[in-house]
C-alpha cells in the first residue's frame, strides 16, 4: 500500500514538473513509465536544461526547455533524458535517451513508432548498442551499429539521430555547460 502511494506520488509530481515541458500527452505518460523503470527513485525533480542561442545554433542535435531535462534528488544530480524524434520511411518516431550523472546512456526507448515496418528498432536487444555510449563516442550504422533487414532507414535514422545527441551532448561538456 504504501509503495503504491509512493508511485502514485511520483507520477504526480513528474506529470507536474513535465506538464509545463511542452511534451505530448502520450510521449509524457511514455517518458514518465521509462523514467521510473531506470532509476527507481522517489520524488525526481526534472528541470529543463537551457543552451545558449549562440551556442545552440551550432549543436548537431537543438536542446530545448522541451526536449532535455535535468533529473536531481535533493540537490543530487542524478542524470539526465532527452526526448527527440526521427524520420522513418514516411513519418516520425519518437524516442527517449535516459543518461546517468556523467551523461553516460543508460537506456533508449522508442516511444512511438509509426510506420508498418522498421519498428525492429524500437527491439530492447538492438537499443542495447547505444548503452554506456556518451558524448566521447560515435555510433554509425556501417561501422558500429548493427542493421536490422527490412529496417534500414529507420535503423540509419535513429544512428545519425543518436550520433548527433552525442556529438551535442560532448560539445556541451567540452564547453562546460552540462
Amino acid at each position: 500500500m504504501i509503495n503504491r502511494i509512493k508511485t502514485t506520488g511520483l507520477f504526480l509530481l513528474i506529470s507536474m514538473l513535465l506538464m509545463g515541458s511542452g511534451l505530448p500527452k502520450q510521449l509524457q505518460k511514455r517518458v514518465e513509465k521509462e523514467i521510473e523503470k531506470v532509476f527507481e527513485i522517489e520524488n525526481i525533480a526534472m528541470k529543463p536544461v537551457s543552451i545558449p542561442d549562440a551556442t545552440n545554433r551550432s549543436l548537431p542535435t537543438k536542446i530545448t526547455t522541451d526536449n532535455f531535462f535535468k533529473l536531481e534528488k535533493g540537490s543530487r544530480l542524478i542524470g539526465y533524458f532527452y526526448v527527440g524524434n526521427a524520420p522513418s520511411k514516411t513519418a516520425i518516431f519518437d524516442y527517449l535517451v535516459v543518461f546517468d550523472a556523467n551523461l553516460t546512456v543508460v537506456h533508449s526507448k522508442v516511444l512511438v513508432y509509426r510506420e508498418e515496418y522498421g519498428g525492429e528498432i524500437g527491439s530492447k536487444r538492438w537499443l542495447q548498442q547505444f548503452i554506456g555510449k556518451s558524448g566521447k563516442d560515435r555510433v554509425d550504422h556501417t561501422t558500429n551499429i548493427d542493421g536490422i533487414s527490412g529496417a534500414t532507414i529507420s535503423v540509419r535514422s535513429m544512428t545519425n539521430s543518436m550520433d548527433n545527441l552525442l556529438q551535442t551532448i560532448g560539445i556541451l561538456q567540452n564547453k562546460k555547460l552540462l
